[in-house]
């Protein structure tokens, strides 16, 4: 692993471009990358669709994390979800032939470096400000959305983690 050796990002210290009260966010954003880019090398294209006892597919973990993330600031900026967003949410997990692992990480990575870029700009002044979710728009907070993300990125990223071990333990049986 290419991290092995490294302390958890949380403990590289703060990060420079974000304010003080987005860095548990950007450290958890961080972390999730360097354990999926970690997990998902050499991961066969072949086994991103198949599932584990039921659960969610690879593949399905890989897109969700990406439109998450995207929909979850697009709420914290205060906007509504563009048509393309809401084409990919009708596709994630959709079984796509010509999808390769390596581009849905590559997609990923793209989305985290985002969202950093989003937290850089946050003003500190806005966390509480009221956000809607959703075609419902629940009420949330910039802070909440952002959280929130941060923590449903690392729960799938653990789901994905049991996923891949046990489709890897599986071929090489």
């Amino acid at each position: 692993m290419a991290t092995a050796n490294k302390p958890e990002v949380w403990l590289r210290g703060p990060l420079n471009s974000i304010p003080a009260l987005l860095q548990p966010v950007a450290h958890a954003l961080l972390q999730a990358r360097e354990e999926l880019n970690d997990l998902m090398y050499g991961f066969p294209d072949a086994l991103l669709w198949h599932k584990v006892a039921g659960m969610a597919s690879p593949g399905f973990h890989l897109q969700h994390l990406t439109g998450v993330l995207n929909r979850l600031f697009t709420y914290a900026k205060g906007a509504g979800l563009t048509e393309d967003q809401l084409s990919y949410l009708a596709t994630e997990g959709k079984t796509t032939e010509n999808i390769h692992t390596a581009d849905l990480v590559m997609q990923f990575n793209i989305q985290v470096d985002s969202a950093i870029n989003q937290l850089a700009e946050t003003d500190e002044q806005v966390l509480t400000q009221v956000r809607g979710v959703g075609r419902s728009q629940l009420p949330s907070t910039v802070i909440g959305l952002y959280v929130h993300a941060a923590e449903h990125t690392m729960r799938h990223l653990g789901q994905l983690l049991v996923t891949v071990k046990v489709l890897k333990n599986e071929i090489t049986r």
